[in-house]
């Protein structure tokens, strides 16, 4: 029998136990200073981009308001409009810091569509390279992260001044 050794999941089981229990993590990363420990790539006072702390792939960001929404509907044009600015930067930062073939972005709404945290809206922005899927999600149903969070988080977070201007929108 091969044994996959993922230590690391432990972490996610403990985390999705605690999260449904505690504050929201988007909010608790904006609330908090510690932008390293919490993979905050930006921040404003409208905006917030991070890491997905258990990623579907190498550089897996989300955008979100930093409103405590569930939906889209409840924002402002000009936070939405925020929101499309750091949607747009994030994804030049991946494309500097990552060189990605594509991107998948997209977003979840409510459970049955796949939310993890139905209660903050937020998108996804998955980078894609040519190759990057293999049989590992089929046979094993396992996903293969090739980077270290913390190191990726090192070369996002060179790119940083791409945000530059997100926080203002002209409507």
């Amino acid at each position: 029998m091969d044994v996959l050794w993922a230590p690391w999941r432990m972490k996610y089981i403990e985390y999705a136990k605690l999260e449904r229990a505690t504050e929201c993590f988007i909010c608790r990363a904006f609330n908090e200073s510690d932008n390293e420990r919490n993979l905050v790539i930006y921040k404003s006072d409208a905006v917030i981009v991070l890491m997905n702390n258990f990623p579907y792939n190498t550089g897996h960001l989300l955008v979100a308001p930093t409103k405590h929404v569930p939906d889209f509907s409840l924002l402002t044009d000009e936070e939405l409009c925020l929101l499309a600015k750091a949607v747009k930067a994030s994804v030049e930062v991946l494309k500097r810091a990552l060189s990605p073939d594509g991107f998948n972005v997209g977003v979840n709404l409510g459970r049955v569509a796949g939310a993890g945290l139905e209660s903050h809206v937020h998108l996804h922005i998955v980078p894609r390279w040519s190759g990057d899927t293999n049989f590992m999600p089929i046979i094993a149903d396992t996903k293969v992260i090739p980077e270290a969070l913390r190191d990726t988080y090192s070369k996002l977070v060179q790119h940083r001044e791409l945000f530059r201007g997100v926080e203002k929108c002209s409507i």
